[in-house]
């Protein structure tokens, strides 16, 4: 589990093509200290589980589903991507319960400087607009934001220059692609409205 607070950027050192899956290798230094292999790590709001790691790069493997359902699949050497480590108990949870499993892919439709803050606006694919209300949580390229304005099929975010200056937010230009992950709270109460008991 994750808070979408990002801890740093690090940067795309290799990508190794094995196939059915890719070998991603990412240049890092915070997301390191006390990390093991097997720890969770999140890429771009991807769930990703360290193999390995020598202090300043760790590698993951990337199976078919994460490829076929995230922008990792466009990933290439020299990429800044948004990292942050699992949550532990004794942190404060200053975004919201992200779980690192990205929804899906939406695009960055247009941006609207301000003099303290940038607009941003995104598409939704057509089955996430429901989870999406004014001032509720969403996950983008991992980071926690607030929504502005949700619509059918796409949605605005307001960033802070705190944000633009540490994540890959303050780079994405239109027609970016995005990684999206809704409200885990919100599908959870759709699950629990629409079941069927048949026995």
């Amino acid at each position: 589990m994750f808070t979408g607070i990002i801890e740093e950027l690090g940067t795309v050192a290799g990508v190794e093509d094995q196939g059915d899956a890719v070998r991603l290798t990412i240049e890092a230094g915070t997301v390191l200290e006390g990390t093991v292999p097997g720890d969770s790590i999140s890429v771009n709001g991807c769930c990703l589980t360290v193999v390995e790691h020598d202090g300043s790069r760790w590698s993951a493997d990337v199976m078919q589903e994460t490829l076929d359902k995230t922008s990792l699949r466009g990933a290439a050497p020299g990429d800044r991507v948004n990292l942050e480590r699992a949550v532990t108990v004794d942190k404060r949870l200053g975004g919201h319960v992200v779980q690192g499993h990205v929804d899906g892919v939406g695009t960055v439709l247009g941006r609207t400087p301000s003099e303290h803050w940038e607009v941003v606006e995104i598409s939704l694919p057509d089955d996430l607009g429901r989870y999406l209300v004014d001032k509720g949580s969403i996950t983008v390229d991992g980071v926690s934001l607030t929504v502005v304005t949700a619509g059918r099929d796409l949605f605005t975010v307001s960033l802070i220059p705190e944000t633009l200056a540490r994540t890959t937010l303050g780079s994405r230009a239109p027609g970016d692609r995005v990684n999206l992950e809704a409200d885990v709270i919100a599908k959870h109460v759709e699950r629990l409205l629409t079941w069927k008991d048949d026995a």
